[in-house]
């Protein structure tokens, strides 16, 4: 049997999946699925290119690791676009179906629980949401454990023949990103050069920017939809996003401007 555009993206299954619950059907459902499943998508790509990202990284390949971080740039500003359509969605239209949503909430996205943990936001709390042996908790065990984004540059730095700080490279993988006085000093010289490590330092800080940005055009949107009550599945909603805003993923690449 030929493969055609249908078969290859398996477009009937895809279309299938936009089931709405709200009874009679709310309109604006739809949008909030589509919009919701888009998003897992995206977060699944974002893993993708983040895998291949630390093991460039790793190889001290800093070219293609450039490229591969400007994929994931391009992405992250296209999630944050996304927010726009959402917010065509009025609070009166969201209530319609709010109930209908029972348990079911954004906070149970492993996915965006596991890039964050790529990224370097480490949360063991975060594993213990979901039930022991299942596939989610599994994949989150081990993403707590494995070497985050920072880690892998910084092994990538020590492979180019610099002399990464011993603090850096044997923390723990499981423990959140923190700033390091001594690898600051080595990123120091290192922006004071030209090449690619600069470059990719600042591709860094665009990106740790762009994940702020997402984080803070998501919790202006759940305020303008449900103000300060509590989001569904009991989460504390807009007071919770307020408590992850403004938190670097590499603060040791913010710290050091204050020395340049």
């Amino acid at each position: 049997m030929d493969i055609t555009y249908g078969s290859y993206l398996k477009i009937p299954e895809l279309l299938s999946l936009q089931q709405v619950v709200s009874n009679p059907p709310e309109h604006d459902e739809f949008l909030f699925i589509v919009i919701h499943q888009v998003y897992e998508l995206w977060f699944r790509q974002q893993l993708h290119e983040g895998d291949r990202l630390c093991a460039l990284l790793q190889q001290a390949d800093f070219e293609h690791a450039e490229a591969t971080l400007g994929r994931m740039l391009k992405i992250l500003k296209t999630m944050v676009a996304q927010i726009d359509v959402l917010e065509t969605m009025s609070p009166v239209s969201f209530l319609h179906f709010r109930e209908f949503l029972q348990s079911a909430s954004g906070f149970q996205s492993w996915q965006f629980r596991a890039f964050e943990m790529m990224l370097g936001a480490k949360e063991p709390r975060a594993v213990a949401r979901y039930p022991a042996g299942s596939t989610e908790r599994t994949e989150l065990e081990r993403r707590l454990h494995t070497p985050s984004l920072w880690l892998c540059f910084a092994r990538g730095l020590a492979k180019a023949g610099h002399t990464v700080p011993t603090s850096t490279l044997e923390r723990d993988p499981a423990l959140h990103a923190a700033s390091d006085p001594d690898m600051q000093k080595l990123l120091l010289d290192l922006y004071r050069s030209t090449g690619p490590v600069h470059r990719f330092c600042e591709s860094l800080v665009d990106l740790d920017e762009g994940v702020q940005e997402w984080r803070y055009r998501h919790v202006k949107m759940v305020e303008r939809t449900i103000g300060s009550k509590p989001g569904t599945g009991g989460s504390a909603g807009v007071a919770y996003l307020k408590s992850t805003l403004f938190t670097p993923l590499f603060p040791d690449l913010w710290e050091l401007r204050s020395e340049l």
